[in-house]
């Protein structure tokens, strides 16, 4: 992918090598054969030292002598190898030991390559420069690999973006049909937020976390998308709703869920389209299993849903609709009381009642009653 005029676009003085050797002469014959080729160098007499000059600037590559006193040259690598922010250097061990057995220890600490004593110009050069060049190519292919990765999360940015606006257009349009619902999805978004928030700090489920709570707070007003699906005259219906009718209503919850997971096919990454499916999708499950569609229970029923079922129904509760009143407060806190471990999640329902102050409060702030 990279050839090598592209790879030796660096000259040779960007680079710089250290290298740790004990032996002064070793230093110097080194030295000069690299400083002749107008790389920069930098020496060190020990392990110890290396890694301290390391741990202050690293280099591009390093030749590191073997036996050395206090730390071997292996146990230099295998500590590169373990820092994160120098395990990319490569490492050419410098040995007058030709077995394989030590080539192949010097290879599992994470030494690239070995240079043998006594040195010849001509290995150390091109040793020195196909590892540095190895090293650019890594350097180059990750750059590439960067860039592309934010024109990939551009482009999936711009079409989930295209698809979102469709999707809230739907919700505004969904919510528009009564009049009484127009403040509905604002709510329950604070609301969904809040119980999350209260969640994360009881430690009651781990997966809710900061981006779970950032999520619902998304999500929660794609709950009742399947709505648009259903006709007016049985969602705007003033009175009781007929077995059949009943039947229409609850699917809204595939509805909504199977548009939703639809749009999110286009961007499979995207975590608050996911989540928006299933509270759509889950978002009538009851505690004991008698809700719909599918009929889970307790756990069961994703951490989500359950949020939104207390959220939903405390705001269906406080709100007037076309077929019900408005209950005050603590009459939408008795009713809610009795379905504890029936409808709401039992935990859930008490973080809500110790908090229930607070859902009033917002009810009346958003409802422009206060």
């Amino acid at each position: 992918m990279y050839n090598s005029r592209i790879i030796q676009s660096r000259k040779n003085e960007n680079f710089e090598v250290l290298i740790v050797d004990d032996n002064p002469q070793n230093l110097k014959v080194l030295s000069e054969i690299l400083k002749r080729e107008s790389y920069r160098v930098r020496t060190t007499t020990s392990g110890k030292l290396a890694l301290k000059s390391l741990a202050m600037k690293p280099v591009d590559l390093i030749l590191l002598d073997i036996n050395m006193p206090e730390l071997s040259g292996y146990e230099v690598a295998e500590r590169l190898k373990a820092d994160d922010a120098l395990n990319e250097i490569p490492v050419i061990l410098i040995t007058a030991l030709s077995s394989i057995e030590d080539k192949l220890k010097g290879f599992k600490t994470g030494a690239v390559d070995y240079i043998t004593k006594p040195f010849m110009l001509e290995e150390v050069l091109a040793r020195v420069d196909t590892h540095l060049k190895l090293k650019e190519a890594r350097r180059l292919l990750k750059m590439e690999n960067q860039n592309l990765e934010k024109m990939v999360n551009e482009k999936v940015l711009e079409i989930t973006s295209a698809h979102l606006t469709t999707v809230f257009a739907m919700v505004e349009l969904a919510e528009s049909r009564d009049d009484d619902t127009g403040k509905h999805v604002k709510r329950i978004g604070e609301y969904c937020r809040k119980l999350s928030e209260l969640l994360r700090e009881s430690g009651y489920d781990l997966t809710v976390d900061d981006s779970f709570v950032h999520n619902i707070y998304i999500a929660s007003p794609l709950h009742d998308i399947g709505k648009i699906g259903i006709s007016d005259a049985i969602l705007l219906k003033p009175g009781k709703l007929t077995a059949d009718e009943f039947e229409i209503i609850k699917t809204h919850v595939v509805i909504g869920a199977e548009k939703l997971e639809a749009v999110s096919s286009v961007s499979p990454d995207n975590k608050f389209l996911q989540m928006g499916a299933r509270i759509a999708r889950y978002h009538h499950e009851k505690w004991d299993g008698s809700g719909y569609m599918a009929g889970l229970s307790e756990t069961a029923i994703p951490i989500e849903a359950r949020i939104m079922a207390i959220a939903d129904v405390y705001d269906a509760l406080r709100s007037k609709r076309i077929y019900k009143h408005a209950y005050i407060h603590d009459e939408a806190l008795q009713i809610m009381r009795e379905g504890r471990s029936k409808h709401f999640d039992p935990t859930l329902l008490d973080l809500f009642f110790k908090h229930a102050d607070w859902f009033d409060l917002q009810y009346n702030r958003l409802s422009g009653k206060s």
